[in-house]
């Protein structure tokens, strides 16, 4: 009895695409990702950061969450200009800068409550 070598070729090649395909699919690094909206999500798949323009369309926002949902940090950004604030415990601003067409400014609050602007 005869056995034909093509059925086995074509078994062994389209194993060998497999591999090529599959050893390709994981890439680690991309060029560009576009999207509307990023989250990232710690273990238990809790929001911890996000990154999104406001749906007015002129602020985009960066924000930072504690384990517990409370925004810790904030950044945003439009055509007038940026602001950083970051949140105590009590989520009362400690630092809160901003830079606009009015002018830069830097405002830190003390345990005591005074605010210092520079």
């Amino acid at each position: 009895m005869k056995t034909s070598r093509s059925p086995l070729l074509l078994s062994f090649a389209n194993l060998l695409l497999l591999l090529f395909l599959s050893a390709n699919s994981s890439q680690d690094t991309f060029e560009k990702i576009t999207v509307k909206e990023f989250e990232l999500v710690d273990q238990n798949g809790k929001r911890r950061v996000s990154i999104k323009v406001e749906p007015e369309g002129d602020v985009v926002v960066f924000r930072m969450m504690d384990n517990g949902g409370t925004i810790r940090v904030k950044m945003g950004a439009d055509e007038k200009g940026s602001g950083l604030v970051l949140l105590d415990n009590d989520t009362n601003p400690g630092v809160h800068a901003l830079a606009n067409d009015k002018g830069t400014t830097l405002t830190l609050t003390g345990k005591d409550g005074k605010k210092r602007e520079y």
